[in-house]
């Protein structure tokens, strides 16, 4: 690192009056070495900075509270910002939250070759893939096969609130419109969706099948009754994220805990240690998403 110097700066540098001072002399010589005890301190103290991710740096397990999201207005409502970056089995990752006001349209552009999950928690909407509508209202999930248009519209007359995610994988860039085997475009209705009882709660099964670009997602809706965990902490080569529907969760990760509330969005990256515990006297609701890439068999030896 260099630092250019004015006259003034220079330790050896004094005017005429300060040469025949001594006091002069003493008084500058103590403002130099102050001002020098601040830029090496400034420099030092940089040099200590822990570095922030740039935007090519791989998303690690992190946990997004919905109360530190900046909403941002719209020309359909609010929008928040999650993450856009690639994760070790994805080339990229990209969650937001929109909400929608009444009668608006969502969606920009209309189709795109990255699959889409979204997670309807408010609001009721008409879901429209591939000219079929469908209209669904809280608690609803829906997927976007790739390259299949598609709109959201709120047809309800109170804001609708939707959790979006798109992934990207290498099988993305040559990606078709269907694929044999692979889940098409498709709206799960929250009305019409199986309730399984379990120890520790309830779970209704969403998804479970490969898509065009992953080579399988996995979606599940869960109640966690109070004081209960669905495992202990655990890993997995396959990345995962939960978002939070309703209560308070304890979310650990690589043994830090944090208590997540409605709305908060806890990705889990492959391998990182996690676990889930609900804090609150009453049940929680939350989401549970894996997905599998043919980059995730690699990632079990890092």
């Amino acid at each position: 690192m260099s630092m250019a110097l004015s006259h003034s700066d220079h330790p050896s540098f004094l005017t005429a009056h300060q040469a025949r001072t001594p006091r002069a002399r003493s008084k500058a010589a103590r403002a130099v070495s102050t001002r020098w005890f601040v830029i090496a301190f400034a420099v030092v103290f940089a040099g200590c900075q822990t570095p922030q991710a740039g935007p090519g740096a791989k998303l690690g397990s992190t946990v997004f509270k919905f109360e530190s999201l900046t909403a941002r207005p719209d020309a359909d409502g609010l929008r928040r910002e999650v993450a856009n970056q690639p994760t070790a089995t994805l080339e990229r990752f990209e969650a937001h939250i929109t909400t929608l006001d009444a009668g608006r349209i969502a969606h920009d552009p209309p189709r795109q070759p990255e699959e889409e999950l979204f997670i309807l928690t408010q609001g009721t909407l008409k879901v429209t893939v591939n000219g079929r509508a469908q209209t669904v209202g809280a608690g609803s999930v829906g997927f976007f096969a790739s390259n299949d248009p598609h709109s959201l519209e709120n047809v309800g007359t109170t804001p609708a609130t939707c959790f979006v995610f798109h992934f990207t994988t290498a099988a993305t860039h040559s990606a078709p419109t269907a694929r044999p085997g692979c889940l098409p475009s498709s709206v799960f209705d929250w009305a019409k969706l199986e309730v399984l009882n379990l120890p520790t709660g309830r779970r209704r099964d969403i998804i479970s099948a490969p898509t065009v670009t992953c080579t399988n997602l996995d979606c599940r809706a869960y109640v966690l009754l109070p004081g209960e965990s669905p495992n202990p902490p655990h890993h997995h080569p396959d990345e995962s994220f939960i978002v939070v529907k309703n209560g308070v969760l304890d979310v650990t990760v690589k043994g830090a805990t944090e208590r997540v509330g409605p709305g908060g969005i806890c990705f889990f990256a492959s391998n990182e240690e996690h676990g889930l515990r609900n804090a609150s006297p009453t049940p929680v609701s939350y989401y549970g998403v894996h997905v599998i890439t043919a980059a995730t068999p690699a990632a079990v030896a890092n």
